[in-house]
């Protein structure tokens, strides 16, 4: 679920700016919904929304960890909520990592093609690649109040190796009730042999 949620992001990020950057002129933004939803081209040096505008090899390195983190933490998750929100800080991540990488002014410090206008005179003009990184941030945060975790358990459930091991010791103590009762062995026959006996030395 992850890698699927964040390839589906990383695929309609980088199709979505090829097309904007192929159609669209910064000077020239198309309105949409008069001045409150258009598509207007711009280049961000920064991070999501136009944060830290000089700040682009930092935001690289910090990208990469999210990354590198992500992957290391998918071992352990067996949470589909969290591989959702996971994919969607991915995919958002590495999308915009691409144009750091490969877009102008050079390696590693590439502006990031930003085209999603809400309100964009009192707020900054966005991608996908930031639509997703703020759903998973959201998503992540409802997720840990409601007491989800990783491994797919809630706060106050069992653990799910002790859940297991308690269904195994229930499983053997069940077989074991239903086990038919043993057949009597050459001591619990003895004792049936001695009213004879006793017969025996009755008679004159």
């Amino acid at each position: 679920m992850l890698v699927a949620v964040a390839a589906f992001v990383l695929a309609a990020d980088a199709v979505t700016k090829a097309i904007v950057v192929a159609h669209l002129r910064p000077d020239q933004p198309v309105h949409l919904l008069g001045n409150v939803f258009e598509f207007w081209l711009t280049r961000n040096p920064g991070a999501a929304f136009s944060v830290g505008t000089g700040e682009t090899a930092v935001f690289t390195i910090i990208a990469f960890g999210v990354i590198v983190y992500i992957a290391r933490t998918a071992r352990k998750l067996y949470s589909t909520g969290w591989a959702i929100a996971l994919g969607l800080l991915l995919g958002g991540a590495a999308g915009n990592l691409g144009d750091r990488i490969f877009r102008a002014p050079g390696l590693f410090r590439g502006d990031v093609v930003d085209w999603i206008g809400v309100v964009p005179r009192y707020y900054p003009i966005f991608n996908l690649a930031d639509s997703a990184i703020v759903c998973g941030g959201i998503l992540m945060v409802i997720l840990a109040m409601r007491g989800y975790h990783l491994d797919g358990t809630r706060s106050g459930d069992e653990p799910r190796g002790e859940q297991y091991r308690g269904e195994q010791y229930r499983d053997r103590s069940a077989v074991q009730g239903t086990q038919a009762p043993a057949a009597p062995g050459p001591e619990s026959a003895e004792p049936a042999a001695e009213p004879a006996a006793s017969a025996e030395s009755a008679e004159p």
